[in-house]
């Protein structure tokens, strides 16, 4: 599937008619975002592109060729923000982007153990190097701590008895695939709209690539770094992940103007071209003072 950047003209809008010079896009992916900012922003004189996944900073790297040395990749986490900018000599920057969670692109690439659709091995991680894998999550972790990540960060409902199923299944022999634990999962899940496996994977990526933690760690940082005048925009896609970017960027923080008092969801069209794109929520801030 040919990856979509999400909410691609609410992004643009936030930064539209806005000087930038210096812009830090976390969560590089493809660079979809990436091109469509240069090509919007021909005034940026460095565009510091951050992603975790090298295979996504490969197809950028050629994606973005057009821009030449504008453009900089880095290998890392955005959470890393103020250790990135030391690095790179930077002591602000006039936008920052964030698109949280799996990519399409990802999700597409079957081996990486994100979808519960087909078999692969349970891995998840988003950083090949990390060390935590959900292989390990579902083999290793007590019950009650399954329980408490199912129902915590995928708020499914039936988190006890999933864990339990996961338990015994694991006593017989190890799970390894993706097959295999939703074959676990199928019939005690939460049956309803989504798929009984959705919720359960969705809490193991999550753990394993510490994607709520690394979400608040890395827009305070950005809070931070942005220089006056500069805005912070982020796409997330589930309630846990809404819940962190709203109460950071909320309307009575000293020095920041929240620019979105809702969040901004995708277009019916987009919605029918990118069915992925449903549940995105972009919420967006601007500097309007400095803390010092």
């Amino acid at each position: 599937m040919k990856h979509i950047p999400v909410l691609l003209r609410e992004v643009l809008s936030v930064f539209e008619g806005r000087e930038l010079s210096t812009f830090f896009d976390g969560t590089l992916g493809a660079g979809g975002h990436a091109s469509a900012l240069l090509e919007a922003h021909p005034e940026i004189e460095r565009y510091l592109g951050c992603d975790r996944d090298p295979v996504a900073l490969e197809l950028a790297k050629r994606h973005l060729a057009p821009w030449g040395e504008k453009v900089e990749l880095i290998r890392g986490a955005y959470a890393d923000l103020p250790r990135i900018l030391k690095e790179k000599k930077v002591s602000a920057v006039d936008g920052f982007l964030i698109d949280v969670g799996v990519s399409s692109m990802q999700l597409d690439e079957k081996e990486r153990g994100f979808s519960f659709r087909g078999e692969a091995a349970l891995d998840m991680r988003m950083d090949p190097e990390g060390e935590l894998t959900a292989e390990e999550i579902v083999n290793r972790f007590s019950e009650k701590e399954l329980a408490r990540i199912f129902f915590e960060y995928g708020e499914e409902r039936r988190s006890r008895q999933v864990a339990k199923a996961i338990v015994e299944a694991r006593k017989k022999r190890r799970i390894r695939t993706t097959k295999e634990l939703v074959d676990i999962v199928f019939p005690v899940a939460t049956k309803g709209r989504l798929h009984p496996a959705t919720l359960v994977f969705q809490a193991l990526r999550i753990v394993v690539n510490d994607e709520l933690g690394q979400l608040e760690k890395g827009i305070q940082a950005a809070m931070e770094h942005v220089a006056v005048g500069g805005r912070i925009a982020v796409i997330s896609f589930h309630s846990l992940e809404d819940r962190i970017v709203k109460n950071l960027l909320r309307s009575d923080r000293e020095g920041w103007k929240v620019l979105t008092k809702k969040p901004v969801g995708p277009t019916e069209e987009e919605s029918k071209i990118n069915p992925r794109s449903r549940s995105a929520k972009l919420r967006a801030a601007e500097r309007v003072e400095s803390d010092e």
